[in-house]
């Protein structure tokens, strides 16, 4: 997949290009450790089922085949933690934390990044993910081991970030 022209067609991108220069899982930056595949994460359940569903073109059709997705709404018992632990887009764009390149936010970065795109938010991007480990350690503070139904919520979105908490 090395030096791979992408071109998107989706609901939030029209003609986006961009090149994977990597191969696809292989070749992070170092401080990025991402504990789950974008396979896995969409197959457990993240965003209500409701994220990218209209964007399986753009990426390996074995991510879609077992993922928990629902087309028409946010079915929040279709995440692994059967909660719903998202802000809604506009939030993040108020936030500024949305890259143009990226429209939907972290997830579509990571899901890029994995396939071996890289660009000027990675840096950013995986300073956000690296953020998240505050979220784990008051799993760890307040949680007995392997209760994976203590802080649902903060593991769902733990989740969102391609941390898994069932290790915790």
């Amino acid at each position: 997949m090395k030096n791979t022209r992408v071109c998107v067609n989706d609901l939030m991108q029209k003609n986006y290009v961009y090149y994977q220069t990597e191969p696809m899982g292989e070749n992070f930056d170092p401080e990025f450790k991402p504990e789950l595949t974008p396979q896995e994460m969409l197959e457990m359940g993240i965003f209500g089922g409701k994220y990218m569903t209209d964007c399986t073109g753009e990426f390996p059709k074995e991510w879609f085949a077992n993922a928990r997705l629902c087309h028409e709404r946010h079915v929040p018992e279709y995440n692994f933690f059967g909660v719903n632990a998202s802000k809604p887009l506009s939030y993040w764009r108020e936030k500024g934390w949305i890259y143009s390149d990226d429209p939907r936010g972290w997830f579509q970065w990571y899901c890029r990044y994995y396939m071996g795109r890289r660009c000027p938010d990675d840096k950013r991007q995986i300073k956000r993910w690296k953020a998240m480990v505050r979220h784990i350690a008051q799993i760890r503070h307040n949680c007995p081991e392997g209760v994976l139904t203590c802080r649902r919520k903060q593991r769902q979105a733990l989740l969102h970030w391609a941390y898994d908490s069932r290790k915790i």
